[in-house]
């Protein structure tokens, strides 16, 4: 009778840690498919860039500086390797898209250009999407971290080698300064 007691516990622990580590696999998993998500909008942000700055190009000749500062950037994504590296250049890259945006209000003709103007609700369209997929992957990352950290599942997290997850953070000073908004 011992015997099946021993038995009966061993099969439980078993099972338990099984339960834990496919607990662990599917959060894991999860930070993979939200941080690819982010990537996929990124991506089809840098995609349509150089439409935006081929339109914008022709009424402001004098802004190249800024659209050195895309190519720089578009090629400094495309070989980042790690979430920090993306993230950081991802948000060099929206404060760019500002200027670009800003130095259209210049020019009355460029705002009226239709392309332009499509361009503009495709790359608003796509920050939503950004924002909103940096959100999901932060959450996915933060109920990892979690499950991590809470015993007894870091006793299973360590023995597997299970490691944290980086959250996506703004490490730009500007993005964190208070809006100004003035209406003349």
């Amino acid at each position: 009778m011992t015997l099946i007691i021993v038995l009966i516990v061993v099969a439980l622990i078993i099972l338990w840690v099984i339960g834990v580590y496919n607990a662990l696999v599917r959060a894991r998993q999860k930070v993979r498919n939200s941080w690819s998500q982010i990537e996929v909008q990124l991506q089809r942000r840098f995609d349509m860039i150089p439409n935006l700055v081929e339109t914008v190009k022709g009424y402001a000749k004098h802004e190249s500086g800024v659209f050195e500062k895309v190519a720089e950037l578009r090629t400094a994504w495309a070989n980042s390797k790690t979430v920090s590296e993306k993230a950081e250049i991802g948000n060099q890259l929206s404060d760019t898209l500002k200027t670009i945006m800003s130095v259209s209000e210049n020019y009355p003709e460029l705002k009226a250009n239709q392309n332009f103007i499509q361009l503009q609700e495709q790359i608003q369209d796509t920050e939503n999407k950004i924002s909103y997929s940096r959100q999901f992957y932060n959450d996915s990352v933060t109920m990892y971290n979690t499950k991590l950290e809470v015993f007894p599942n870091n006793l299973i997290a360590s023995m597997f080698g299970f490691k944290p997850e980086t959250l996506f953070n703004v490490e730009s000073e500007e993005a964190r300064k208070n809006v100004n908004v003035k209406f003349d």
